[in-house]
């Protein structure tokens, strides 16, 4: 038997989890491992110190689910390797409150890193994020709220069925990860585009929060380099669905002049 595991970086009580599992379910059976807290802004980390607790919880009527109290490449090594007796075909992340486009974001994000664990063990993976519109703080706020539920329904429906489609066509094989971003107000007759992943900076991250600390402080602000005609936040940006193929911890490239000077020997009187 196959089936498809559901992980997030939001947590067990994410509003997005419910309808997409639903939705899934109407491909294949659906297992869920997710972090018992929200969990964002961790990217791959896996817990090393401390023990992981696994509890089996119930949200909405028939979503059954495995809370764990570490992070989301945790949820996925466990989904993988230890609370089920087969591997998955597939592994969904999200779907994300706020979007995950941009290198910095791919970098940083719970959502893709538990998809790049996923791949880490030879899993396909599909990470979904939800694009937000105004006021980052009021928007997610509205996102947690009961008057977001078909939001996250469409969200859902979009996420399903672009996992039909590659579950069908196959996935490619020279991708770790298939990276989706959703403009919150799509639905299903939005256009996709298959994309390249944006180059982006953030800037400072914390803020001061009293005498010898420092609390995270995002104010939004992502800075695009270069031209973003074709990428996640181009095409993002023109409403559309964006899909990044990512590869991690591919090979960079060096001049000859750089690769000369590196692979000198050192004379043995050289002083270091």
């Amino acid at each position: 038997m196959s089936y498809l595991l559901v992980t997030n970086d939001d947590g067990v009580d994410s509003p997005a989890l419910v309808p997409l599992v639903q939705a899934l379910r109407r491909i294949d059976r659906v297992e869920v491992v997710v972090p018992d807290q929200e969990r964002s802004w961790i990217s791959k980390a896996i817990s090393r110190h401390d023990p992981l607790t696994v509890e089996q919880v119930t949200r909405g009527d028939d979503v059954a689910a495995y809370a764990v109290s570490g992070y989301p490449a945790d949820c996925v090594q466990l989904g993988i390797h230890n609370l089920f007796e087969e591997r998955p075909r597939l592994v969904v992340s999200g779907v994300n409150i706020g979007s995950n486009h941009g290198s910095a974001f791919a970098g940083c994000s719970g959502t893709i890193g538990a998809a790049a664990e996923a791949a880490n063990a030879g899993v396909p993976a599909v990470a979904f994020s939800a694009r937000s519109v105004g006021s980052w703080p009021e928007w997610v706020q509205w996102a947690w709220s009961p008057e977001a539920v078909e939001m996250w329904e469409r969200m859902a429906a979009i996420a399903a069925d672009i996992v039909q489609v590659v579950l069908a066509e196959g996935f490619p094989p020279d991708v770790d990860v298939l990276n989706v971003n959703m403009p919150c107000e799509a639905d299903l007759t939005t256009e996709r585009r298959v994309t390249r992943l944006a180059t982006t900076r953030y800037g400072p991250l914390f803020a001061p929060a009293g005498e010898y600390m420092l609390a995270h402080a995002y104010d939004g602000v992502l800075n695009v380099v270069g031209d973003p005609a074709g990428t996640d936040i181009g095409e993002g940006d023109a409403g559309h669905v964006t899909i990044t193929p990512l590869r991690f911890a591919t090979t960079g490239h060096i001049d000859d002049s750089l690769r000369a000077a590196l692979e000198r020997t050192p004379r043995r009187d050289a002083v270091v």
